[in-house]
């Protein structure tokens, strides 16, 4: 039986160059820019605020989440970076282990709502092999999170990486139920699931901005559903909702900081549970790592 702990047979990446991204976050309205740097072997995921003094890092790991609704923040040292996920998806999607984010502000730029702003300017710098091998966390068994209402589960598979998630907002809803499930490689990633975007019922959109969030958003920024469907914008899938989902998984899951074998299926769930998934997998392969180490 394979070690869940086995090398994913290729070698550690990082960029061969920097590349930047710009725009404003949607919470914050304020303009915002992200310089992905290159570095070095087991870096790992590093986030970096150059806005504050000493440069403070935050480390891209699941134990460092912030409960916030509707998106994934991240606080080290009382340093905090903001809706990370979709920056998370598109290092994860294009197999980029060891990066560097150098951010101007605490919120990363919304763009279009999905990763695939941050995918091009990644795919643009190019890739660059590192002489370290990439450990790999193998599921093993069946392990589930949440309730009948909203949940999420890992299962073990034979090979790489794929997420599914099921969306049910109820019969009466106006957004159908549906489902989305891919593998996830940097083949497929910048086609299937990075142009997802971020979606949201009228009436919450209408509810944030009276609280004065969002309020530099317009829909087509992103996907705003009314009645008839999306307001001022169209679909890029017909099921581009359950692919954002998805996406957001990815992200989320990538928080574990390690390359994970397994099937990944989520029906209802949010960023809440899907990190507390990665949080608890992180501790597995944290503790294999321990006991193989004492046993040698």
């Amino acid at each position: 039986m394979a070690s869940p702990l086995d090398t994913s047979g290729r070698q550690q990446t990082t960029l061969a160059k920097r590349a930047r991204v710009a725009g404003f976050g949607f919470w914050s309205g304020r303009d915002v820019e992200l310089e992905f740097r290159p570095a070095e072997a087991n870096t790992g995921i590093v986030f970096v605020r150059e806005d504050l003094p000493a440069t403070p890092r935050i480390a891209a790991r699941a134990d460092l989440r912030v409960d916030v609704p509707r998106r994934t923040n991240l606080t080290s040292d009382s340093a905090t970076v903001e809706m990370i996920e979709h920056v998370m998806a598109a290092l994860a999607g294009l197999q980029i282990d060891n990066c560097e984010v150098w951010s101007s502000g605490s919120e990363m730029p919304g763009c279009d709502g999905s990763s695939l702003p941050f995918a091009e300017a990644l795919q643009s710098a190019g890739k660059r092999l590192l002489a370290a091998s990439q450990p790999e966390f193998r599921v093993s068994q069946v392990l589930r999170l949440g309730d009948d209402q909203a949940w999420v589960e890992a299962r073990p598979a034979t090979q790489g990486m794929t997420v599914e998630y099921r969306l049910d907002y109820g019969d009466q809803a106006v957004l159908p139920p549906q489902s989305a499930c891919h593998l996830v490689n940097p083949s497929t990633f910048i086609e299937t699931l990075a142009p997802a975007r971020t979606f949201i019922l009228q009436h919450e959109a209408d509810q944030l901005r009276s609280q004065g969030l969002g309020e530099r958003v317009t829909n087509r920024d992103l996907l705003v559903f009314g009645p008839q469907g999306p307001i001022d914008n169209t679909l890029r899938f017909s099921d581009e909702c359950a692919r954002h989902k998805a996406l957001d998984m990815v992200g989320d899951l990538a928080l574990s900081g390690v390359e994970l074998v397994g099937h990944f299926i989520a029906h209802r769930s949010g960023h809440k549970l899907n990190a507390e998934l990665a949080n608890q997998l992180r501790q597995l392969y944290l503790a294999e790592t321990t006991n193989q180490r004492m046993a040698s």
